[in-house]
C-alpha cells in the first residue's frame, strides 16, 4: 500500500477514535512531511534504514522536543499500518528518541 494511502486511512480511523482536531493537525503535518520525503513508496519497501536517514536529514535543525513528537507519528502510525494488516512488518519501534 502507498504510504498516501496508508495516511488517509489512518486518519479516518483516528478521527472515528475521537482524537482532537490539534493531534489530527499535528499528524497530518508529520505524513506530508514523510510522505513528501519518500513520495510514491509502498510501505513495504521501507526499511528501519530509510527511516532512520529521514530523522537524520529531517530532523538536523529541530528541537528535540520535535524530533520526539515526529518519532512517536512514525511509531503510531507504523504500528496501525501493521496492526490493519497493510504492512507485513512493524519497523519503527526498534527507532530511539535522543537522549
Amino acid at each position: 500500500m502507498l504510504l498516501s494511502k496508508a495516511w488517509t486511512l489512518f486518519e479516518v480511523d483516528k478521527r472515528i477514535e475521537g482524537f482532537s482536531r490539534q493531534t489530527l493537525k499535528a499528524y497530518r503535518l508529520q505524513s506530508l512531511l514523510l510522505i513528501g520525503y519518500f513520495k510514491y513508496i509502498e510501505m513495504d519497501l521501507l526499511d528501519t534504514n530509510q527511516l532512520k536517514e529521514y530523522l537524520a536529514i529531517s530532523g538536523k535543525h529541530l528541537k528535540p522536543a520535535s524530533l520526539a513528537h515526529r518519532i512517536r507519528f512514525m511509531k503510531s502510525f507504523f504500528r496501525w499500518s501493521h496492526e490493519e494488516g497493510y504492512l507485513s512488518k512493524n519497523q519503527p519501534p526498534k527507532l530511539k528518541n535522543r537522549k
